[in-house]
C-alpha cells in the first residue's frame, strides 16, 4: 500500500503533532515534501532540543532519517500485510492507533527506529553524509575464518568499507528518543523508549546483537588462489530485521508502571522481565474485525484472504467468522515478452482472469 496524503493534510500532521507521537511527523511519507528536510523542519514548528539542532546543522541528516521511516512503513506493511490490521497508512486511523500502548503499536516505534538506524548507517557506507563513513576496524580483533577449509596460513585483515552502525544508531536515538527524554518517566515514555531501542538493537553490534551482523570477505591472491582475505562487516538486509521483530511482535510482553515510575514489570505470573530486544505493551489489542475509529481498525471487509489457509491469512481468521465471497477480477498484464536486439523488449497484453475472496 502506497501512502498518499495531500499537502494539507501533511500540514495539519505537522501542525498537530503531539510530542508523545514522534512518529506520526514521518508516516505521511507519500508526498515529497517528506524528502526535502528543509521543509520538514520548517513545518514541523514542534521540533525541538536535539531534533531542532539536527535540522538547523545537518539537515542531510534528516534527510536519511526521513527515507528510514519509509523504509520502516514499507517492511511493516510486507510483515502485517496478511493480519487484521495490516499497518494500515490511513492517517484519520493511524493516529489512534500510535495513541495506545498495544503490540501493534510497540512494532511501529521499532521498525521505524531500526529503519531510520538502517538509513542513516547506508548512507555512511555510500559516502552521502560528509559526517561519517566507513567504520572504524583498527582496534578490532582479527576475523574468524568463515569455514573449516579455509585452510591454515591465510592472512586476515579488516579492510573494504564496513557499515558503521553506531553512527546510525546514534542518530536514530537522537532524533527519535527526543520527544520522549524530558525528564518524563509515565509507562508511555518508558514503553516507547523501550521499543525503539529494542528496533535499533536488531541493526547493531552492541552486547549479543553483534552476532546478526555479517562478516562479507574477499581474497586476494595470484591464480585465483586466497593468500590474503579482506573482510568487512556489514548490516544484515533490513527482510532479516523485519523478521525478526515480527518473531518479538508474536513474542511481545504484557508490562505495567512501578510503582517508583520508572520502571516496569511484567503481568502473570512466572514471566521473565523482557530483556533489551523484546518488545513491550501495557494495553490489549482490539480484534480489529471492525472498522472503529476510535480504536483506528478499519476493519476487515473486503480484504482478500485465502479460502484454503489455516493460518492468519485464512478466510476464517483475517473476516473474523463473517463469511467471505468469491468474486472474479479479470485484468490486463504483460506477457510474452521478447528482447529484440538492440535495445527493445516488446510484450503483448494478456487477460488474466483471477478468483479472489473477499471478507464479509
Amino acid at each position: 500500500m502506497t501512502v498518499r496524503l495531500s499537502r494539507i493534510q501533511l500540514a495539519l500532521f505537522f501542525i498537530l503533532l503531539c510530542p508523545v507521537n514522534i512518529i506520526g511527523l514521518w508516516w505521511a511519507v507519500g508526498s515529497p515534501l517528506l524528502m526535502d528536510p528543509n521543509s520538514i523542519c520548517r513545518k514541523a514548528k514542534r521540533l525541538a532540543g536535539k531534533q531542532a539542532e539536527l535540522c538547523q546543522t545537518q539537515p542531510e541528516i534528516v534527510s536519511e532519517v526521513a527515507k528510514g521511516v519509509r523504509l520502516g512503513i514499507r517492511e511493516c506493511q510486507y510483515q502485517f500485510k496478511y493480519r487484521r490490521w495490516n499497518c494500515t497508512s490511513h492517517n484519520k486511523y493511524f493516529g489512534k492507533i500510535l495513541q495506545q500502548d498495544i503490540r501493534e503499536t510497540a512494532f511501529v516505534y521499532a521498525i521505524t527506529a531500526a529503519g531510520v538506524s538502517h538509513a542513516v548507517t547506508q548512507a555512511c557506507s555510500m559516502g552521502d553524509l560528509l559526517q561519517c563513513g566507513c567504520e572504524a576496524t583498527k582496534n578490532r580483533a582479527p576475523p574468524k575464518p568463515l569455514s573449516s577449509s579455509s585452510g591454515d596460513g591465510v592472512k586476515w585483515e579488516w579492510g573494504g568499507c564496513g557499515d558503521d552502525v553506531e553512527f546510525g544508531y546514534d542518530k536514530s536515538k537522537q532524533f527519535m528518543d527526543a520527544k520522549r527524554r524530558r525528564g518524563k518517566s509515565d509507562i508511555r515514555t518508558l514503553v516507547d523508549l523501550h521499543n525503539n531501542e529494542a528496533g535499533r538493537l536488531v541493526k547493531t553490534h552492541r552486547n549479543a546483537v553483534k552476532l546478526f551482523m555479517q562478516t562479507d570477505c574477499k581474497c586476494h591472491g595470484l591464480s585465483s588462489s586466497c593468500t590474503l582475505r579482506t573482510c568487512w562487516k556489514k548490516m544484515p538486509h533490513f527482510r532479516e530485521v523485519g523478521d525478526r521483530l515480527l518473531q518479538r511482535f508474536n513474542g511481545a510482553s504484557k508490562v505495567m508502571g512501578g510503582n517508583d515510575g520508572k520502571t516496569l514489570i511484567p503481568v502473570g505470573q512466572n514471566i521473565k522481565p523482557p530483556d533489551r530486544q523484546d518488545l513491550i505493551y501495557s494495553d490489549e489489542s482490539p480484534d480489529f474485525c471492525l472498522a472503529n475509529r476510535k480504536t483506528g481498525s478499519l476493519g476487515t471487509r473486503g480484504r482478500v484472504c485465502n479460502s484454503t489457509a489455516m493460518d492468519i491469512s485464512g478466510c476464517d481468521l483475517l473476516c473474523c467468522q463473517r463469511g467471505f465471497r468469491e468474486e472474479t477480477v479479470v485484468f490486463e498484464e504483460n506477457c510474452l515478452c521478447r528482447f529484440h536486439w538492440c535495445c527493445v523488449v516488446q510484450c503483448k497484453k494478456c487477460t488474466i482472469q483471477k478468483n479472489l475472496s473477499l471478507c464479509h
